[in-house]
């Protein structure tokens, strides 16, 4: 299993990257959400990846935060009828953070727009998923709004939780900490820092 890739981005797309790994070209398919936060050609990069094995192929799939990442798993290996293309569609069409409220929510209107998504699978969704959002997303699945449509407050959430497991924290326990922190926050309160400052507290004792 290949967790992640760091190395230099030779090459992009809306739909795929090429990270060069020591000499080495990693093809990796990714979704919009990614795109949108990949820095130039020829600069370094990160991305944690996911490989999908099939009989007659392996694929690498690749994300810009643990969230999108862990959502991506959850969707194609929970919801019959989901796979690798419909799941990148999912997450290009929509941010993790607002995916994950569309689903805790049961806003079957929201997922059907989605290219690939029909009303059937829409709700198979929302069966599936919205018990376990939590375990990707804890502050939408403990009743936090998102009141900003660009994802704001969630994303600082996310980029806390990806600063915790810098500093070495393990992944659920730091989603743990900042769902259970960012409740105590205004919306404007809830940069990164202040997440992560406030979820060490909760780490540390």
């Amino acid at each position: 299993m290949i967790s992640y890739l760091q190395g230099a981005l030779a090459e992009k797309n809306l739909t795929r990257v090429v990270i060069d790994v020591q000499g080495i070209g990693f093809e990796v398919f990714i979704p919009m959400s990614t795109y949108d936060r990949l820095p130039r050609e020829g600069d370094k990069t990160m991305l944690r990846t996911y490989m999908h094995i099939r009989d007659d192929a392996m694929q690498l799939y690749g994300f810009a935060s643990e969230v999108e990442r862990a959502l991506f798993v959850m969707l194609i290996s929970s919801v019959s009828g989901i796979g690798p293309k419909i799941g990148l569609n999912m997450l290009s069409a929509l941010p993790a953070p607002v995916l994950c409220e569309a689903i805790v929510r049961e806003d079957v209107k929201a997922l059907i727009r989605i290219n690939g998504v029909g009303k059937r699978t829409a709700e198979r969704l929302v069966v599936e998923l919205k018990d376990k959002i939590g375990e990707v997303a804890p502050e939408i699945a403990a009743g936090v709004r998102l009141d900003h449509g660009d994802g704001e407050v969630l994303q600082a959430a996310e980029d806390a939780i990806n600063g915790l497991v810098t500093l070495g924290f393990k992944i659920d326990a730091s989603r743990t900490a900042v769902g259970a922190v960012s409740a105590d926050l205004s919306d404007g309160e809830q940069t990164a820092d202040n997440l992560i400052r406030a979820a060490l507290v909760t780490l540390n004792k």
